[in-house]
């Protein structure tokens, strides 16, 4: 039996999901804060912040430190509304606009005619591979960086 902190944290019901989401140990590092997250995740917004660790030689935040965030977001997005299926990343890409060189906010919103457009692909083929956009914005209200991200989305069969 596999075991993970990840599902460590989801047994602890007396936390919030948002919580446990920033107790999750890689973003604990990150020292993330989720400001807002609806139970469905159909909006979430999460600092990133810039500190030592974050800082990259020009002062600004590591793109890889960008990217873990942004990483399971949709496919979290995604397990919250369909059940019985398994979403993992099938590709991430980041656009690096302007510099990261402040603490940066993750904008991620689910667009209810996507979800609808999920739903109809996963009762006709069993699978479905959306592509999600989301931004991380600078303190100063600026984009900082796009992201382009797929998540596939399978039947669940049990472990092979």
């Amino acid at each position: 039996m596999k075991s993970s902190a990840l599902s460590l944290l989801g047994k602890l019901s007396f936390l919030s999901a948002r919580r446990r989401f920033e107790l999750y140990p890689p973003f604990w590092f990150m020292r993330i804060r989720v400001l807002e997250m609806d139970e469905r995740w159909n909006r979430v917004r999460i600092k990133l912040p810039l500190n030592w660790l974050s800082r990259n030689y020009g002062g600004n935040m590591f793109g890889g430190y960008q990217a873990s965030l942004a990483d399971p977001v949709p496919a979290f997005a995604c397990g919250r509304n369909f059940s019985g299926y398994r979403m993992v990343t099938k590709s991430l890409t980041l656009d690096f606009i302007r510099p990261g060189n402040s603490d940066l906010v993750l904008h991620f919103d689910f667009d209810p005619a996507q979800k609808q457009q999920i739903r109809a692909e996963l009762e006709t083929n069993h699978r479905a591979d959306p592509e999600f956009e989301m931004a991380y914005f600078r303190e100063d209200g600026k984009i900082c960086t796009r992201i382009l991200n797929t998540v596939a989305i399978r039947k669940f069969r049990g472990e092979a």
